[in-house]
């Protein structure tokens, strides 16, 4: 009974989230505990959501700090440099355009939000691949592709689902996905060079003038897009501006790199191994204090932020209750039970592999939320009972997020086809025919280096 309760639990939170009937939020939480009451455990509702809640905590943290981090270093212009570094590196080639596409999108990436890329790479490119008559088609692919690797930092979407679902170490899993996760960015600039050969042959090399590069200003094409009057453009354009502060980009650089290099290896010299949202907790509060140091200022950058830190937070911690329901009933280990008493014992010491292949459809045909913390979890009770760890189940089930991505149920990708201007389903193709090879990388690393046993 432990078991069809707790597919039922599973079943109805993944229809309300397909049919859009409910927020995901209120699947989470009014799925368990519904059928937590009929199932006789209504006296234990608060012990079971607490311990969750208490589980996830760390997660939370996290995300909250690490979001608003990188969201400050991106008002405050950390990227700008880069930004016009390649706007004059590329000059007319179309080689040169799509690589510095790949390495611009790779970057700007790394604050786990596809809509802050989006916004990023499309500002700055558009106008070249305008001038150039390039291809916007591969400039959505390329997006897409370094965004999806990108996404697998602790604090995207993707693995702060599955720490909070696994309680896997976010360190330890960063190090086992990082070898696969640069080799994968090797592999999209290779697509770079590979689609950029294909259009210097198409279009030539045109040689821009000074004045040309400088026509092309990051931000254009997003006021060309929007739908705001142009003095509605401009003032967000000037307010932005005010929160620029240039003067810091190597102090800002710095911090970035010595937060990143802690968070990594756990620690350097005489600063000992924390936690890594304390490490973003105090880089932020530092971050703050070298940048904006007026209150009105302060206020104004986190209020910016605060809305992409808190769509997320309010998933994890109704992740924690869902996954407290299901792990205090006792659920969770029976419905495992279950699909290890059915699962052909050939495939048991494959369950890696079986996990790495099911992410594939698994995130593409329903959410990070319906896959990581409604099948994960089962998959993760199946594999254990073939001697399976959680880290290594969390590694295997990444593997799917080359795809992922081109699902029509992530919604930044609606923001990427409107400013692109390209037909979804021809992207979708296109991108998951480059996909394979992102796959291929990530199922490779999660063997060699991820500790994932075939």
């Amino acid at each position: 009974m432990l078991t069809i309760w707790g597919l039922l639990i599973v079943v109805i939170f993944m229809t309300l989230i397909m049919t859009k009937r409910t927020t995901p939020f209120t699947a989470l939480v009014l799925s368990p505990v519904i059928i937590a009451i009929f199932a006789g455990f209504g006296g234990k509702l608060g012990e079971y959501s607490s311990d969750g809640v208490k589980g996830v905590a760390p997660t939370v943290f996290l995300l909250l700090f690490a979001i608003l981090y990188f969201g400050l270093m991106l008002t405050a212009g950390l990227f700008d440099p880069l930004v016009h570094v390649i706007l004059r590196a590329v000059k007319g080639d179309p080689l040169r355009v799509l690589v510095g596409t790949a390495l611009l999108a790779a970057v700007v990436s790394v604050d786990g939000d596809g809509s802050t890329t989006t916004m990023i790479v499309c500002s700055s490119m558009i106008p070249v691949y305008r001038r150039l008559n390039m291809r916007m088609m591969d400039l959505a692919v390329i997006i897409i592709m370094a965004n999806s690797i990108m996404n697998l930092l602790p604090w995207g979407g993707p693995t702060a689902r599955i720490i909070a679902a696994l309680k896997v170490d976010e360190g330890e899993l960063l190090r086992r996905l990082l070898p696969g996760m640069l080799v994968a960015i090797v592999w999209v600039v290779i697509v770079a060079i590979l689609r950029g050969r294909a259009e210097r042959k198409r279009l030539g090399i045109h040689q821009l003038s000074a004045q040309e590069i400088a026509a092309l200003s990051p931000g254009s094409s997003m006021i060309e897009a929007s739908n705001d009057s142009s003095e509605t453009a401009a003032a967000l354009e000037h307010e932005a501006e005010k929160l620029k502060r240039p003067n810091m980009i190597w102090p800002n650089f710095i911090l970035t790199m010595i937060m990143m290099v802690l968070l990594i290896f756990g620690g350097i010299g005489f600063i000992p191994k924390v936690p890594s949202f304390i490490i973003f907790e105090i880089g932020f509060a530092i971050a703050l204090l070298l940048n904006y140091r007026k209150l009105n200022e302060s206020r104004d950058v986190i209020e910016i932020h605060a809305a992409n830190a808190m769509h997320v937070i309010v998933m994890v911690l109704a992740a924690g209750i869902f996954m407290g329901i299901l792990n205090g009933s006792g659920m969770s280990e029976a419905m495992g039970q279950s699909i290890a008493d059915v699962v052909p014992a050939s495939l048991g010491d494959r369950w890696g592999l079986v996990t790495a292949f099911a992410s594939i459809p698994g995130t593409f045909l329903l959410s990070n939320d319906a896959f990581y913390l409604g099948v994960l979890p089962i998959l993760n009770e199946t594999g254990a009972t073939y001697g399976f760890t959680p880290m290594q189940m969390a590694v295997a089930s990444t593997t799917g997020q080359a795809f992922h991505l081109l699902s029509p149920l992530v919604g930044f990708i609606y923001l990427l086809l409107h400013l692109t201007g390209v037909d979804m389903g021809a992207w979708q193709r296109t991108a998951a025919k480059w996909g394979i090879g992102t796959f291929v990388i990530f199922l490779l690393s999660a063997v060699t280096v991820g500790g994932v046993p075939i």
